[in-house]
């Protein structure tokens, strides 16, 4: 029972972290390993063509993405069901992950000055929600 709720005060406590505007030196000076929803956002974007914005941008962003289903995966299998819960199949390609995240972020740019976790956990909790949280 203990070891529930030192996770929970870890959950807790990153979700906290997570509301903190990033305004610190290193942001404005870009540097740092925070990201922003703005960095991804525009990490993310892609052109009409369908081609990225940003050179190489495309790895940045399907890098973070990744890291965030990889850490949600793991707080899932220690038996700590997270507060927003999605359920990305093995077989979802980076690319569509990607585009996901990218139109979530256009369409709340609230979530710019912001640490971009949060963000990615909606947006795929949007697209890919598990199958106790579909609507009937």
């Amino acid at each position: 029972m203990a070891r529930i709720n030192k996770i929970s005060f870890f959950i807790t406590f990153m979700i906290m972290l997570a509301m903190i505007p990033q305004n610190s030196y290193a942001q404005k000076n870009k540097t740092g390993a925070l990201i922003s929803g703005e960095y991804l956002y525009e990490v993310c974007k892609r052109n009409e063509e369908g081609g990225e914005v940003v050179k190489g941008g495309h790895n940045a962003c399907q890098s973070y993405i990744s890291g965030i289903i990889d850490y949600h995966n793991l707080l899932r299998s220690l038996g700590t069901a997270p507060s927003i819960d999605f359920c990305v199949p093995n077989t979802a390609e980076k690319a569509r992950l990607q585009d996901v995240v990218w139109r979530y972020l256009k369409v709340n740019d609230h979530h710019g000055p912001f640490i971009a976790a949060p963000a990615v956990t909606l947006a795929l909790f949007e697209s890919y929600p598990c199958e106790k949280n579909k609507k009937k």
